[in-house]
């Protein structure tokens, strides 16, 4: 196994809540710079507080003097925190909120089907604890989704009408399936309903408009509500008509139960982790996950690479990878990240054996060998036992781990033990008082097929807006709630 230690310790400072003040504009980061040669003081800190009072916004050294500035001048290896304000949630809304009124709820009810049967009602159950907290304190309900990619209007297949009766079953009461999304029909739907009642939205796609955030379509979708509740983090990164759009128009927009513990988990648990903090970024390329490895680099202590994109890493190092997948043009980047891992004093963790067959196939013959010794026309599909053993051992000590991406081919079972060999770990290591955040993807797939989901801390729901919120980015459908 390979691995790069640091000599120096990366000072970290948490901010309390109480030094940002509450003016400050909704969704503008503030951004503090840590050394890694001297930590801030209070001095430092009290300077910083003052400025915000000022009402400046942060990112200037204009807001530093004396030893403040002459600490920034002299950073090395930075590390930027960023300061997110917190958004209102379901819980903060009271019956005296809620009784009586229309509550549009964005779901996410995007389920398999085969046929008319649901074939995996996960989403479905996610979205219960925040529609019968709503019930519960007589709100009227209208839930709100898309189900699949409908090209032109309605269509059948994508209809929504499949998932009404599993929602009435796990409520317990009458889920009443509307004609459409918008329009009279809705309207005479919801004129009759009654506090505690819940009415599913025909599918928002079936509308071009909702994709395309166009305004007239979100005030139509908002036209029968009163306040809207986003609960569907798996789209929280899409500025569509039902997840940003809509909050034009209804107010308070406010986070749901089950996007709020997405955020605790992959904004909070990762902003401010318990430590040592390790991030195992699998997956077969690295540029899809150039955006997750930089902006992890920047809070992780130790970093574990695997899945395909291990070979352009070992590439870069001047080794032969055989036929193993490899991104040439991602080669000097993969140098400049593991570079920049050892500058930050991270511990880069590499695989020192794989499991490599001659053919990409579950029948393929294999064998295992050192990372320096892959045969010509051979591909690697998976980590060696001594690498997973070195891994272990890396996380043995960590009080948060993050994992997004798996570690090999793990749908064929030849080349399954790296990854599930990293789901079990996990969910020992849970069990021991660690944080274990499943990142989304793949990497949800792997340990949903090992049995170890709920043996986990968190299950991040969201493909594309679980990797987003880890780069950093901000997520439209978020940005757009009401902060707290």
């Amino acid at each position: 196994m390979h691995s790069l230690h640091a000599d120096s310790p990366v000072h970290e400072l948490t901010l309390s809540s109480s030094l940002v003040p509450n003016f400050l504009p909704a969704r503008v980061p503030l951004v503090l710079l840590l050394t890694s040669t001297l930590p801030f003081c209070c001095a430092d800190i009290m300077q910083f507080h003052a400025a915000l009072l000022a009402g400046f916004a942060v990112g200037s050294s204009a807001l530093m003097t004396g030893p403040t500035a002459m600490r920034a001048s002299r950073i090395q290896h930075s590390r930027i925190a960023t300061i997110e304000m917190a958004k209102k949630s379901v819980g903060d809304l009271t019956e005296k909120d809620l009784k009586g009124k229309r509550v549009l709820v964005r779901c996410d009810l995007n389920v398999p089907l085969d046929g008319k049967t649901i074939t995996d009602d996960t989403r479905i159950r996610a979205s219960i604890p925040t529609v019968e907290y709503l019930c519960s304190k007589g709100a009227k309900v209208l839930l709100s989704s898309h189900l699949g990619r409908p090209k032109s209007g309605p269509e059948d297949k994508f209809s929504l009408v499949p998932v009404a009766p599993r929602l009435s079953e796990l409520l317990g009461k009458e889920v009443i399936m509307a004609p459409d999304c918008i329009g009279e029909g809705v309207k005479a739907c919801v004129d009759k309903m009654k506090d505690g009642d819940v009415l599913l939205l025909e599918n928002t796609r079936f509308y071009k408009e909702e994709e395309k955030n166009v305004p007239e379509f979100a005030e139509k979708l908002a036209a029968n509500a009163d306040m809207f509740v986003n609960d569907a983090f798996g789209t929280a990164h899409r500025a569509h008509g039902s997840t940003e759009g809509v909050t034009k128009y209804l107010s308070p927009s406010v986070a749901g139960f089950l996007l709020q513990k997405e955020l605790d988990y992959l904004d909070g648990a990762v902003s401010e982790p318990k430590r040592p903090f390790a991030a195992i970024v699998g997956g077969s390329k690295v540029s899809s996950k150039i955006g997750v490895i930089e902006s992890l680099m920047a809070k992780v202590d130790k970093i574990v690479i695997g899945g395909g994109m291990v070979f352009t890493f070992l590439k870069a190092r001047g080794l032969e990878t055989g036929s193993s997948l490899v991104e040439d043009d991602q080669l000097e980047l993969a140098s400049k990240l593991e570079k920049m891992a050892k500058e930050k004093g991270i511990t880069f963790i590499l695989p020192t054996d794989v499991v490599v067959a001659d053919k990409f196939a579950a029948d393929a013959a294999t064998q295992i060998v050192s990372v320096e010794s892959i045969p010509e026309g051979w591909m690697g599909l998976d980590n060696g036992p001594a690498s997973t053993a070195e891994i272990q051992k890396e996380l043995a000590d960590c009080k948060t781990i993050i994992w997004n991406g798996p570690m090999g081919v793990f749908e064929f079972e030849a080349f399954s033990k790296g990854t599930f060999a990293i789901a079990d770990t996990l969910a020992e290591l849970t069990g021991k008082g660690c944080t274990t955040i499943i990142g989304g993807g793949d990497s949800v797939a792997a340990v949903e097929k090992a049995g170890l989901a709920e043996k986990m801390s968190h299950i991040s729901t969201g493909g594309g807006a679980s990797l987003e919120l880890l780069e950093g980015k901000v997520l439209p459908g978020v940005a757009a709630l009401q902060e707290a």
